[in-house]
């Protein structure tokens, strides 16, 4: 068969077929018992030959195949046989992603793999075909450009942060000589992260919220303090109703401490109204943070620029503030190492502080039920 090799097409093949691209010639993918495989023919010294260059799937997708079956025909074209030569692979950005992302595996909890894996794997998806010695400055700030277009300031600088990293191992293992990323700028993220919304602010928001998922989320970020993927991420399995504890296990958290986090009246509400549909609290983990959270920026008629973690922040300051909470139970309840946890004494002080906290959480609960936009 002929035709243009895509991800559909390819997928789509039947057991013992070969579909050969119109895009490159001699390039086919070949449908075998399990799996599908890309291969070249060509033609050396009067003969036709034929190489296989990988299963389909990670790393050997349709478009790297189709470049690396340019780089063969390139040794063809020079009289070098790729079957008969240990031609070492090119070494691609999407390549050499797989085997960094590999050693991160065994250092990184699994939230923060998460994410360089879609900076990388995702945001800079149109590197991967790339030769690593051929990604300069000037590509690395395109893609860049279009990941701010694509989904705000902040983002481009953590893909920033992951590219530049795995570019310094590139350098280590001797894959590149230079880092691209150096030189690039960041960008502005807007302002200051040291927002704690008013009174008023904190009641109209509240006030801007229906009775949708996102909805609830903010409620329990609100009522508890924690952070946006913790309460995101919360699953069926880390709530107690019997204790009335949310138990956020150490891979769940920044700082890899088992943190036992007490339910109020209110929170508790807000989680025995979900439906049990699946594993998550929320029906899946949610990511839709930018889209929803512009839906509700929306309905808050010109409220000033806010972020989801300045919930975080209020509640802290608003329990010190306002209620006179003792800050080593607000540090509790943030999970923080530090201050009274921190050094020696966070060696010796293993109280859990969990009837406090819990005293705390309702007495914030209780007062937020007082505000009035």
């Amino acid at each position: 068969m002929i035709g243009k090799l895509t991800k559909a097409t390819v997928e789509r093949l039947a057991p013992n077929s070969v579909l050969w691209d119109t895009a490159l010639v001699g390039f086919a993918a070949r449908r075998q018992r399990r799996h599908v495989h890309y291969l070249l023919r060509y033609r050396i010294n009067g003969h036709q030959r034929f190489h296989s260059i990988g299963r389909h799937g990670s790393p050997w997708t349709v478009d790297q195949a189709r470049t690396e079956a340019r780089r063969l025909l390139g040794l063809v074209a020079s009289k070098v046989d790729p079957a008969s030569e240990r031609v070492r692979p090119v070494e691609t950005f999407g390549n050499e992603i797989e085997r960094y992302l590999e050693r991160k595996r065994v250092s990184l909890k699994p939230r923060s793999l998460a994410e360089i894996e879609r900076h990388l794997q995702v945001q800079c998806k149109p590197l991967h075909p790339l030769p690593l010695t051929g990604i300069d400055r000037r590509t690395i700030a395109l893609t860049l450009a279009e990941i701010e277009t694509a989904s705000g300031p902040i983002a481009r600088n953590r893909a920033r942060a992951s590219l530049s990293a795995f570019f310094a191992y590139a350098i280590r293992e001797g894959l590149t000589e230079l880092n691209p990323v150096a030189g690039t700028g960041m960008a502005d993220e807007g302002p200051s992260r040291d927002r704690v919304l008013s009174k008023d602010e904190l009641a109209c928001l509240y006030a801007g919220l229906n009775d949708d998922v996102f909805s609830d989320i903010i409620r329990l970020l609100v009522l508890t303090a924690q952070r946006r993927n913790e309460i995101g991420g919360l699953k069926w399995n880390e709530i107690d109703f019997g204790r009335g504890l949310i138990v956020f296990p150490a891979a769940r958290v920044k700082n890899n401490r088992l943190h036992e986090l007490p339910m109020s009246t209110q929170a508790r509400a807000i989680l025995e109204r979900q439906p049990r549909n699946g594993e998550y609290v929320w029906g899946r983990r949610w990511t839709s943070w930018s889209d929803s959270k512009a839906d509700l920026d929306a309905k808050l008629n010109g409220m000033s620029p806010w972020r989801l973690h300045d919930c975080r922040r209020t509640a802290a300051t608003m329990m010190a503030d306002q209620l006179g909470i003792l800050p080593h139970i607000i540090e509790a309840i943030l999970n923080h190492v530090s201050g009274h946890k921190s050094g020696v004494a966070g060696i010796y002080n293993r109280a859990r502080y969990t009837d406090e906290m819990r005293a705390a959480l309702q007495r914030w609960a209780d007062h937020l039920g007082t505000l009035r936009c």
